[in-house]
């Protein structure tokens, strides 16, 4: 009898299921990661990725999530695109949706969660990872994240909660109460108590059913080499090393010509640059060709004399290339002005190392025009040597004579010699001529 039962639990478990699969819908489902840290590069691969989901006219998107959180502007845009989708969007925390990660996942018309998984602790720092303690940049985002609550009709005061921690937040639901000095971090059934999750899942197929697709077409947006490699290209600090090899290369080699290496290690950091942030979509073709104006005429620079319009020009060009290029103008500057106080360090160390070999150099008469190099500055008469002649002047010892037709001012070697005497030329230097008494 036991086992009858048994079989018959397990035939109508089955029939449940099979009935269950047989009302899944059909449809092309689009899975996007949302891992690691939160920054342009990440913002880039979403927006590939929503457009592909909207021009295959995917029926639901799943958002795999677990990040530590990140850049709060590159997260409102993440966020943007959420919200302006068309197609259904279902927010997958596998880890963590911690910090700007809670932001973008309030963004989504619904919430799963894996057991483990965690929500919450939204509080602004800065690059150092310090608190950041200005109450309008604080306001700012506690009203950015409860409008995102707001969104899905979630409470919005929990996610000031995550946001401030000075403020008291009433969570009856979970018999508890956020007080001063705390913030809000929920837990996957936590979440689903107070309303900021809809269901917990152990899996992405699980979301899918629980959405009621078969998940039979599903697609799984991946990150291509030069997403990858862009998103790396796009960290602040890299951006800072790559502008700082490329700004001392070039300089070191227009200044210290003759190496290679340096010239070749600048121009390959300012194409990194350039690439990076063309791949992560923030950067057109003009931003390069504007740099190498800038390049163009900073050269040009050290050979035409412009009065310094041509450097000036030239520094205004390469300036705009890298700030046109870059996600964000505030960190292109800081990173510029980082980059080039250490590149100015470097290059007068490496001037003054091999400033024989400057292209200064070039521009400095160093040769010199002696006489045991066949130089004179005057005219040497050796031709006189052994001439006779005639003294005009007394000679005591110097005067005039006249030698051949020629009057000559001519010295004796001390002694004096009278005027209308007969001498004759015994020693040339130079313009120097001397007479003995013939």
């Amino acid at each position: 009898m036991l086992l009858l039962v048994t079989l018959l639990g397990g035939t109508l478990s089955v029939g449940m299921s099979e009935a269950q699969a047989a009302d899944l819908k059909s449809g092309t489902v689009y899975v996007i990661p949302v891992e690691h840290k939160i920054e342009s590069g990440l913002e880039a691969f979403l927006k590939r990725g929503f457009k592909e989901a909207e021009d295959r006219k995917a029926a639901l998107i799943v958002l795999e999530v677990n990040t530590p959180g990140g850049r709060v502007d590159s997260a409102e845009h993440i966020g943007d695109i959420i919200a302006g989708s068309s197609i259904p969007t279902v927010a997958y925390i596998q880890g963590n949706a911690a910090s700007a990660g809670s932001y973008i996942a309030l963004h989504a018309d619904k919430i799963a969660m894996r057991q483990g998984s965690a929500i919450g602790a939204a509080a602004l720092v800065d690059s150092s990872g310090e608190a950041v303690s200005s109450p309008k940049e604080i306001a700012y985002w506690k009203s950015k994240m409860s409008a995102a609550a707001d969104l899905q009709m979630r409470n919005p005061k929990i996610a000031e909660g995550m946001v401030d921690p000075s403020i008291t937040v009433e969570m009856p639901e979970l018999g508890r109460t956020k007080e001063k000095g705390q913030i809000i971090s929920l837990s996957s059934n936590e979440a689903v108590k107070v309303g900021y999750a809809d269901t917990v899942a152990s899996s992405t197929e699980e979301v899918i059913h629980w959405m009621g697709y078969s998940g039979q077409d599903t697609v799984r947006v991946e990150r291509t080499w030069a997403e990858n490699l862009a998103m790396f290209l796009t960290d602040p600090t890299v951006m800072t090393v790559l502008l700082f090899l490329g700004i001392a290369g070039v300089v070191i080699e227009l200044l210290v010509p003759g190496f290679g290496i340096p010239g070749i290690l600048g121009i390959v950091s300012f194409g990194l640059y350039f690439f990076g942030n063309y791949i992560a979509g923030f950067a057109g073709l003009e931003t390069g060709i504007l740099f190498i104006i800038g390049l163009i005429l900073l050269a040009l620079e050290l050979f035409v004399p412009s009065f310094g319009i041509l450097g000036i020009l030239g520094s205004a060009c390469l300036i705009a290339g890298v700030i046109r290029a870059a996600y964000d103008t505030g960190d292109a500057l800081r990173s510029l002005g980082i980059a080039f106080a250490a590149a100015v360090v470097v290059i007068a160390i490496v001037v003054w190392i091999f400033k024989e070999r400057g292209i200064w150099n070039r521009f400095i008469l160093r040769d010199e025009l002696t006489a045991d190099k066949g130089y004179s500055s005057v005219k040497e008469r050796t031709e006189l040597l052994g001439l006779e002649g005639v003294s005009i002047t007394a000679l005591r010892p110097a005067g005039t004579a006249v030698i051949g037709t020629e009057r000559i001012d001519v010295v004796t070697e001390g002694g004096f010699i009278a005027a209308n005497s007969p001498v004759k030329v015994i020693k040339v230097e130079g313009a120097r001529v001397v007479v003995a008494e013939a």
